[in-house]
């Protein structure tokens, strides 16, 4: 449902047209979410969105969303938000424990001459994948509930000067990022803590203190700013675009020191982040019912995590290639088949990093459609064929009417914990939730 709060009286000297609207939305969400082994419940939410949509003179508009949430059991994220990883001026307004208000897109957009350009707080996209990501990097991303919500959901809007400029039959995107906000980590006491060693360094041997500390993140809006560009365009039946992004990787590096002056030794991480360029590109075709895509990213400087006591600082630097490729099929009518073959693959691997020259996971997606499209079955299995763990989640979602949707399904999670998906083996939680479109 739309409310429209009426025209201006005017469309002469680039005033807003009068037969133009000013658009309010806002969509009401309650998710509740509890272990299946310990019947503990991990979250019990309340969301309401709230979003604008106004014309404004010269044929510019303005888009305003706002993320409203409160949740009962405060077990993803205990106590008020912290976020030291994320600038201030892009940072939730707590209110207590257990709800938060947020500013998820506050941005104006037109054409200025031949060239698109929106200004604000925003999502670029540029990766396609399920699941898993590649290329989407340009946005950092909240994991309080791991990579379990929707991306669009869990992507931490930035402040960011985004234009669009045709070239013949090609768009040329460039971005300004004045927002150095880097991925939010759940606290060491959420459920979904990172606790794999190729996340936070190896587990120190027993009685050895370890002390860690506020993540030291860029915090100079101008010096420490991202610049992307993307030229996207259709040749012979693909859809190709080239990706460059000059940033401060999201991924905290857990730069580590062992203190040996008061006799006791004593470990101290304090996570960082360094600049990084990421190269890459996307392409995708149609074959009747099947469709081919894939994406790859170079990333040129990754930090690993390495078991090696004597080394200064516990990290070690080198060059990360990611690629995906993937086939959706649609030849069983209502019914999507999908399948992905995930990959990174370190340039100048070590035998003390806590990671495999070559990493792969292999995805498979089965979704369809009943009764006109009201009633939706899905599954998606997430796979690592190194660690051997995973994610499975079944899901069923019905369309009661247009604005109202009720959903059930699984994550379950297998492995052991070391793995990235095994390590979360405890917390495999049932969900039921609806979302109502007011």
């Amino acid at each position: 449902m739309a409310i429209v709060l009426g025209p201006a009286a005017s469309a002469q000297d680039g005033e807003v047209d009068p037969a133009r609207e000013r658009m309010l939305t806002a969509t009401l969400g309650v998710e509740w979410a509890t272990g299946t082994g310990d019947g503990d419940a991990q979250k019990l939410e309340l969301r309401l969105e709230p979003e604008l949509r106004l014309d404004l003179p010269h044929r510019f508009q303005l888009g305003a969303i706002a993320r409203i949430r409160a949740d009962a059991m405060d077990e993803l994220e205990p106590g008020p938000p912290d976020q030291p990883e994320v600038a201030p001026y892009t940072r939730r307004l707590g209110f207590g424990d257990r709800a938060d208000a947020e500013l998820r897109e506050l941005y104006v957009q037109g054409e200025i001459g031949p060239a698109w350009l929106r200004v604000g707080k925003q999502q670029i996209v540029w990766g396609q994948a399920d699941g898993l990501k590649v290329l989407d990097v340009v946005n950092p991303q909240e994991f309080h509930e791991f990579i379990l919500p929707a991306f669009e959901d869990s992507r931490i809007p930035l402040w960011t000067v985004n234009t669009e400029i045709p070239i013949g039959d090609a768009q040329l995107q460039l971005l300004w990022i004045p927002d150095p906000t880097t991925h939010d980590v759940p606290p060491a006491d959420g459920v979904f803590a990172f606790r794999a060693p190729r996340f936070v360094g190896p587990r120190p041997p027993r009685g050895i203190d370890v002390e860690i500390e506020e993540p030291d993140r860029p915090d100079d809006a101008l010096r420490d700013s991202d610049v992307g560009a993307r030229l996207a365009g259709f040749w012979k039946g693909w859809d190709l675009s080239a990706n460059a992004l000059w940033h401060h990787d999201d991924v905290p590096i857990p730069f580590r020191t062992i203190d040996v002056a008061s006799g006791a030794p004593r470990v101290r991480v304090e996570p960082g982040f360094e600049r990084s360029a990421v190269l890459g590109g996307t392409a995708s075709s149609a074959f009747g019912n099947l469709t081919v895509r894939g994406e790859f990213a170079a990333q040129l400087d990754r930090w690993v995590p390495v078991d090696d006591l004597g080394d200064r600082d516990g990290v070690r630097r080198t060059s990360e290639f990611g690629w995906v490729v993937g086939l959706d099929w649609w030849g069983i009518p209502e019914t999507l088949l999908s399948v992905q073959l995930f990959q990174t693959w370190l340039t100048d691997h070590r035998p003390s990093m806590l990671r495999d020259r070559l990493d792969s996971d292999v995805t498979l997606l089965a979704r369809r459609h009943f009764r006109n499209e009201t009633l939706t079955l899905e599954a998606i299995w997430i796979h690592g064929l190194h660690d051997g763990d995973g994610l499975v989640r079944p899901r069923v979602e019905y369309a009661v009417h247009d604005d109202l949707q009720v959903w059930l399904g699984f994550d379950v999670f297998y492995g052991t914990r070391d793995g990235v998906f095994g390590e979360f083996d405890e917390a495999d939680r049932v969900v039921v939730g609806f979302e109502w479109g007011l």
